[in-house]
């Protein structure tokens, strides 16, 4: 058998060249010889078990009929139904589908749900679309992928540029054909059975795990200065949770700017700015800092929480900071991640540190099953003891293997999988 090529032997600027989708993989085969899996099953759990790639004809508002292309990737279903995201951006693609749909197989094992992987997405500009159109849109995606979701087979979720509402548009199109069933998604409104703390449970884990790190590394998370990339709705619920900490919320930067101040934002203030103004930019008090430079902005907590694959190679040579917590989906290449281990700077991964929205997904797809609500406050409780037993995992396999942070993620989600899947029917 070939040698394989060690991580080492492979420049940041190199690694900066792999999809996203090679990326993931990349990642996956570090932790895959520290467990010494075979061949065969490195290629059978990389590997989607289905692609479906669909083309949408919606009329829109003006009478005239456009054409979109939409993805639904189920990657792996050995600990239960595939679980996964819907996102509207123009970006969307075969590749980026299919590398977030194994982020989310391994982000379901290492939080240790009963959940595989899946992803979906539409190429679409959701803001230049009325409503109207996007309730179309939907609907017609809904129709197209109907006959491989469902409670038990994949449970879609709100992800970038879709929401409750979507939520809602999806369940109601599903039932039409299939029966009342609240179960099909996640992320609906609470008035549609979805569940309380939904909505902040991503950035409410970015918090509680933010506050772990600090302990382990040894720095005060009260004081903090943190700076945020991205400031929807994950990155704004976890500067509120993280400013009720004690830490200062320094910067925040979004798609049409960014702000700044070095005694720390208002971080309510922004949130109701944010709500009236659809940005962050021009809001009172702060000082404007150009977007392209927030990153290196200096700071003890930077917390990608925007778009993919924003800090490369040469990004993570100019960043001043002492921990980086990934809150969105692969913000750090494969060659930023070799920058920052090269650097010791420390990087809670994407897999870990995102997970509380799928891990409350899981609460309200229970309570749908179940026919019973939780209280808002058990919801919090049960979030914190999962994302806290999770990191205590990851922090020991770090320890135990000599490995950064995300390797040992992986290595204990693949081996959840691995293991499910030979009891299954890989043996």
């Amino acid at each position: 058998m070939a040698r394989r090529r060690s991580p080492q032997e492979r420049s940041p600027r190199s690694l900066d060249a792999l999809s996203a989708s090679e990326a993931v993989n990349f990642n996956f085969d570090r932790a895959a010889d520290i467990l010494a899996l075979p061949d065969a099953e490195r290629v059978i759990l990389k590997s989607p078990f289905r692609e479906l790639s669909v083309e949408l004809p919606v009329k829109m508002d003006s009478g005239e009929w456009r054409v979109f292309n939409g993805y639904r990737v189920q990657h792996d279903n050995s600990r239960g139904p595939c679980k996964g995201g819907l996102r509207y951006h123009p970006s969307v693609s075969t590749d980026e589908v299919r590398a977030l749909a194994a982020l989310m197989t391994w982000k379901t094992a290492l939080v240790d749900i009963p959940f595989g992987g899946a992803k979906g997405g539409i190429a679409c500009e959701p803001q230049r679309m009325s409503s109207d159109e996007r309730q179309r849109l939907t609907r017609q995606f809904v129709r197209a992928i109907g006959p491989i979701i469902g409670p038990a087979q994949d449970i879609p979720a709100p992800d970038m540029n879709t929401n409750a509402q979507t939520m809602a548009w999806i369940m109601d199109e599903y039932s039409n054909s299939h029966g009342y069933s609240p179960a099909v998604v996640t992320g609906k409104p609470l008035h549609l059975l979805g569940s309380a703390g939904r909505e902040d449970a991503t950035g409410r884990g970015v918090a509680i795990l933010a506050a772990r790190a600090c302990q382990t590394l040894g720095l005060n998370l009260s004081g903090a200065r943190i700076v945020i990339q991205g400031f929807g709705n994950v990155g704004s619920h976890a500067a509120r949770l993280l400013q009720q900490r004690g830490a200062r919320i320094i910067a925040v930067g979004d798609a049409s700017g960014g702000v700044c101040n070095a005694e720390g934002l208002d971080i309510p203030a922004l949130i109701a700015w944010t709500n009236e103004h659809k940005s962050v930019a021009g809001f009172p008090d702060a000082q404007g800092c150009p977007t392209k430079k927030l990153l290196e902005t200096p700071c003890d907590i930077l917390i990608p929480a925007a778009l993919g694959g924003v800090i490369d190679a040469e990004v993570a040579a100019r960043i001043d900071t002492k921990l980086v917590i990934e809150a969105a989906n692969y913000p750090v290449t494969a060659g930023g991640a070799a920058v920052f281990q090269e650097r010791e700077i420390p990087a809670l991964p994407d897999v870990l540190a995102n997970a509380g929205g799928v891990v409350v997904s899981y609460f309200e797809w229970t309570q749908n099953l179940t026919e019973f609500r939780w209280k808002e406050d058990r919801v919090h409780a049960e979030l914190e003891e999962i994302l806290n037993r999770a990191y205590d995992e990851t922090a020991r396999l770090a320890v135990e293997h000599k490995v950064d942070w995300r390797t040992a993620a992986y290595i204990v989600a693949i081996d959840r999988v691995a293991q499910a899947a030979r009891l299954r029917w890989l043996s």
